[in-house]
């Protein structure tokens, strides 16, 4: 699945909340990085950071994977609390299957 405007507002806005419940510096998320070429920038500011994503042409797992990444940088998480943390932020913004209903 290629990743759209739409998708990327829902991710960044379930990643914020995991970012939050987890006690990390939310960034502010946009597209696309300002920087040509780029698949994704980090900008720093003294009040916080924005963390800027490719979206055109790419898969959306990617796109997610980055926003992560991104938080994670914005962060300067440590290894163990990358290892700890990684899993529970790519879950919150792992697109959504649907279900079979039951009978």
């Amino acid at each position: 699945m290629e990743a759209g405007a739409l998708l990327f507002s829902q991710a960044a806005r379930r990643l914020g909340t995991a970012t939050r419940a987890a006690g990390l510096v939310v960034p502010a998320f946009r597209c696309p990085p300002r920087v040509a070429g780029a698949l994704r920038t980090i900008r720093r500011y003294p009040g916080g950071a924005v963390v800027a994503v490719r979206l055109k042409g790419r898969p959306f797992t990617d796109v997610t994977a980055d926003m992560v990444d991104g938080v994670i940088a914005v962060n300067r998480l440590d290894e163990a609390a990358v290892a700890r943390l990684r899993p529970p932020l790519a879950e919150a913004v792992a697109p959504e299957v649907d279900q079979p209903e039951a009978a």
